[in-house]
């Protein structure tokens, strides 16, 4: 096993391993070996490191690593402290060569490669096909209100029957194109190919539609401003696909290392061992049941499938159950504590998938330590804090909602943009004087300090917990602490980095001209912060969803610093909010399908042209059917739409722009603003993981250790417009699955605890796509009428389980009469 060199050797290293007997991997087991050399080009044998030297670097990078028990870490450091080679040496084998040293990844990935075609020609059509399709479906109905999203399980599952179809079906002939010998059908169809699908499919799937579309938008719409086809398809494709270039130059700290585990691409893997593998199982690992786990994906799909028929249209009242509020559905104070929709929550019960997994996704996937964090920081703030904020009446709370998404004026109603915008779009500073300060719902207001506390959290807690980590593993690189995932990836050859820093640079030269040559008011020093930004955040944050599942977004950060470099311009904001945020998270997604590849074997390089030429495709794609409904939808984005084409993400996105970009933060958050309070979150954010760092060194059993501040507070940075009633739901069955059955039934949990939340959602997307194609859509089906159903024709006077003030967003302890304000005084703000 190599990981590290005594003496470098000279040109290419080719590995050999003394086993009794060596098993290949064709034969599907793993390469186990007990001493390892390597042999250089010149002939020279280098001495490899073994033993307690391996164990070291084991111990160097998972000092604090929260997916292992603190038991194994205590012994690593109990083995390293008494220089016991022997121990050493069996434990580094335990830990790393024979598997990967997490239980997760264990369950869900097979620890040996098989010799299979992945760059085939039936795996291009079939994704490229599949990218077309998800890329223009999804941005269409982004634009509409209901939406749907077509997700990567559905693509996953149909792409199997579609392979195998082509395996019985298409000529198996070897051709030879000048020199080049390729196959249309080189065998059964396999996992390598299906995962190559995915990845290809993943571009459109795992991001939604190109964030750009909601800034084309806004500036079309709104704000009356269009630069044309140029500019629509550079922006989409430098947003899209820059991030393409930052992932590949980080591939050694969150790609390679065994502790990025990824665990929601342990989710797809499962998902596709099930499908490709049929066997029952062995009821000695899993706790008697013997079910295989394709039998078992697919009757949990079928079960999740019709139920969500109630739900989603028999009895819509099932998703909400907030049976308190149907008793006093005209009592404020009970509809705010209990309200599901825009309230409190504070009863957690549902009977609806959708709900469950609204905006944070399956809590099955995600780790333990993950989910009570997240808990933590709902309680703490949205819970605790949210009810001092709503019956102290701070910050004029008892005139506004609980859980609101919208900015209000200082008469209740939704904030006016019109009446504080130039023609040139900038502020126009006496209309707004004359108008009203902004105003935030309760909810909306204490996002905003939570994200400022994560992101000072996020920059604390990395350097402490994992400086000396990153350093080791930019040192070592593929000679870091590989487990057996790593070691036999580097059989394959790797993409060169000079590929990725290319393609970085040569979008980032096309990022500049976007910017640049029209008249988004955005300069080029920006655009170069914007970037930093991005780059500076990519390895912590990408750390942090590695081992959680958690993706912290930087769009308040882009959000506060551009309102203040560029104050009054909300078309450069939503630039630089874009080119700032949406570039690192793109990268994350890139990344997450790298490990997918790297789990299922997939070459380096067939997985970076793949991904490559999927992101350019879905662009094009996305743009396409972009100006095409912007031609041919009538009143599109109008709020009175007929069809329901009233873009709510560019609503949203506008909203925004007004705030940050044409407001600006100095008005709202700055010393003497009504919100500047949330400023002490920073300081919050910076200190906490300091006081736990070094608790966690005092008490390193106790479970201060798994405290994660950027998790308590950023992992709930989807509030709003999700609700502390969709947390609190998905935290109760996140901590049923992977605390008490992970526990008490352990064999069963990685069996098919990661097929029941593929299957779960799986048959969710189904039914939603049939329910929605079939009977919204058309509009010409009306859902049963009955107390669980709201009225069709939308009388508010019939009696239903939507008739309370929480449903309707009336749940508000006071109003003012015509002619009064409520906040601070006329003109002082």
């Amino acid at each position: 096993m190599v990981f590290g060199f005594r003496k470098r050797a000279q040109g290419p290293v080719e590995m050999t391993t003394e086993a009794s007997p060596p098993r290949t991997e064709s034969e599907g087991t793993p390469i186990k070996s007990e001493t390892a050399h390597a042999t250089g080009a010149d002939g020279d044998v280098v001495t490899v490191d073994t033993g307690v030297d391996q164990l070291k670097k084991f111990q160097k990078t998972h000092q604090w690593d929260f997916n292992l028990d603190y038991d194994q870490i205590d012994t690593v450091n109990t083995v390293i402290n008494n220089d016991d080679s022997e121990k050493a040496a069996n434990f580094e084998h335990t830990l790393l060569e024979e598997d990967s040293p997490y239980f997760e990844v264990r369950s869900s990935v097979r620890n040996y490669d098989e010799r299979m075609p992945a760059n085939t020609i039936r795996a291009w059509f079939i994704g490229m096909v599949a990218t077309t399709i998800v890329s223009a479906v999804n941005l269409l109905f982004s634009l509409r209100n209901p939406s749907i999203n077509i997700a990567v399980y559905v693509i996953q599952l149909l792409a199997y029957p579609v392979g195998c179809f082509f395996a019985r079906t298409l000529p198996n002939h070897q051709f030879n194109t000048f020199g080049l010998k390729w196959n249309l059908n080189p065998g059964p169809f396999n996992i390598k190919e299906h995962a190559v699908i995915v990845m290809m499919a993943n571009v459109s799937l795992q991001g939604g539609v190109a964030y750009a579309t909601d800034v084309l938008l806004a500036q079309e719409i709104m704000y009356k401003q269009k630069f044309g086809w140029g500019f629509q398809m550079l922006l989409v494709i430098t947003t899209q696909c820059l991030g393409f270039g930052m992932a590949g130059i980080v591939r050694r700290f969150l790609i390679w290392p065994a502790a990025m585990i990824w665990p929601q691409t342990l989710a797809n893997t499962a998902l596709m061992y099930a499908l490709h593998d049929h066997k029952p199982s062995d009821p000695r690992d899993t706790n008697g049941w013997s079910i295989g786990r394709y039998r078992y994906f697919l009757f949990v799909l079928l079960g999740s499938f019709t139920w969500y028929w109630f739900p989603g249209w028999i009895a819509t009242g099932l998703s909400y159950f907030d049976w308190i509020v149907w008793i006093a559905p005209t009592n404020v104070i009970v509809n705010q504590i209990f309200g599901n929709q825009t309230g409190f929550g504070l009863i957690p019960i549902t009977f609806d998938w959708t709900l469950m997994t609204a905006f944070v996704g399956s809590p099955l996937p995600y780790p333990l330590f993950s989910i009570v964090n997240t808990l933590i920081g709902v309680v703490i703030f949205f819970l605790i804090g949210g009810l001092g904020v709503k019956y102290t009446g701070a910050w004029s709370s008892d005139y506004l909602p609980i859980a609101s998404t919208g900015s209000f004026d200082n008469t209740g109603k939704a904030y006016n943009v019109s009446r504080i915008v130039t023609p040139e779009l900038t502020l126009d500073v006496a209309g707004y004087k004359a108008y009203s300060p902004l105003f935030l719902a309760t909810f909306f207001t204490l996002c905003y300090g939570v994200s400022f506390g994560s992101l000072s959290a996020i920059v604390v807690h990395t350097i402490i917990f994992h400086g000396k980590e990153i350093v080791e593993r930019a040192r070592l690189a593929r000679n870091q602490d590989a487990d057996v995932h790593l070691k036999m990836m580097k059989k394959y050859e790797d993409t060169p980095n000079w590929w990725y820093y290319s393609l970085f640079i040569v979008l980032f030269a096309l990022s500049l001209v976007t910017v640049l040559h029209w008249d988004t008011h955005l300069t080029w020093w920006a655009m170069i912060v914007a970037m930093l930004l991005a780059i500076v955040f990519l390895i912590p944050i990408g750390m942090i969803q590695g081992i959680t599942n958690t993706q912290i977004g930087l769009n308040v950060l882009t959000e506060f610093i551009v309102g203040y470099m560029l104050p009054g311009k909300p078309l450069a904001m939503m630039l630089f909010k874009t080119y700032g945020y949406i570039t690192m998270s793109q990268a994350l997604y890139f990344l997450q399908d790298m490990k997918l590849g790297h789990y299922l074997k997939v070459p380096p390089r067939v997985t970076f042209f793949a991904q490559v030429a999927a992101c350019l495709w879905a662009s094009i794609v996305q743009i396409a059917v972009y100006n095409w409904a912007m031609g041919n939808i009538e009143d599109i984005c109008d709020p009175e739409q007929p069809d329901g084409y009233t873009c709510p993400g560019a609503t949203v996105f506008f909203t925004a722009s007004v705030i940050w970009g044409l407001i600006g933060p100095a008005r709202i958050f700055g010393a003497g603003a009504m919100y500047s309070a949330l400023q002490w979150f920073w300081l919050f954010g910076a200190v906490l993981p300091i006081i736990t760092y070094f608790a966690a060194k005092r008490w390193p059993s106790s479970p201060i250790r798994y405290l994660h501040w950027p998790i308590i507070f950023g992992g709930t940075g989807l509030i709003p417009p999700a609700t502390t009633y969709i947390y609190l739901c998905w935290a109760s069955i996140g901590i049923f699955f992977n605390g008490f059955i992970k526990r008490r039934f352990k064999g069963w949990w990685g069996k098919y605890n990661y097929v029941t939340s593929a299957g779960l959602d799986t048959g969710l997307y189904l039914s939603t796509i049939i329910i929605f194609f079939a009977l919204v859509l058309p509009q010409k089906v009306n859902p049963p009428q009955w107390f669980m159903n709201p009225p069709a024709d939308g009388n508010p006077n019939i009696t239903n389980a939507f008739n309370n003030l929480d449903s309707n967003g009336a749940a508000i302890k006071l109003t003012v009469a015509d002619g009064e304000t409520f906040g601070p005084p006329p003109g002082s703000w």
